[in-house]
């Protein structure tokens, strides 16, 4: 009888230490996606990289321009061309679109490089920033990503704000 009351309070000991424990845990959760699209340095990273790839991407919409206007005239005067010309504007056509593609794979293969290089830059801004959250507010564990974020512990707007006044 002796042990078993011995068992019962070792076991309230340990539930009372654990409840003290948890009243001191603080958690806060951040939502990455939103800080990869709202942050001023995500938006100013895009805008960099849209201005970076502007004049590939008219040179890309000008081939495209040039395809269409071959389509229509064969279209159109296909019947009248001769058959020299008709297989020339085949053979322009056919070159026009292979050139396109190669363009396209290459456009959106260095996009995303440069994509990931200024995203990771903007990751890497906001993990300081959520450690130096983390330490001026005590924060014990924070976590970038979860399944389920309860509103109360969701700190993306703390650090957002941080962020901003950072720069």
């Amino acid at each position: 009888m002796k042990i078993l009351i011995m068992k019962f309070m070792q076991l309230l000991l340990m539930v009372s230490c654990t409840q003290a424990l948890a009243a001191d845990f603080r958690v806060g959760i951040v939502n990455t996606e939103r800080i990869l699209r709202e942050s001023s340095s995500a938006v100013q990273a895009e805008k960099k990289i849209e201005k970076e790839f502007s004049g590939r991407n008219q040179e890309m919409k000008k081939i495209v321009k040039q395809v269409k206007d071959i389509q229509i005239l064969m279209e159109k005067e296909g019947l009248t061309l001769s058959d020299a010309k008709k297989r020339d504007k085949e053979r322009e056509l056919a070159n026009l679109n292979m050139n396109l593609q190669r363009m396209q794979r290459g456009f959106s293969e260095d996009l995303n490089l440069r994509k990931n290089e200024e995203m990771s830059i903007v990751l890497e801004q906001a993990n300081k920033a959520i450690q130096a959250l983390a330490e001026k507010e005590k924060y014990d564990l924070i976590l970038q990503e979860a399944v389920y974020r309860n509103p109360k512990i969701d700190i993306t707007e703390k650090v957002l704000k941080y962020m901003d006044n950072d720069k």
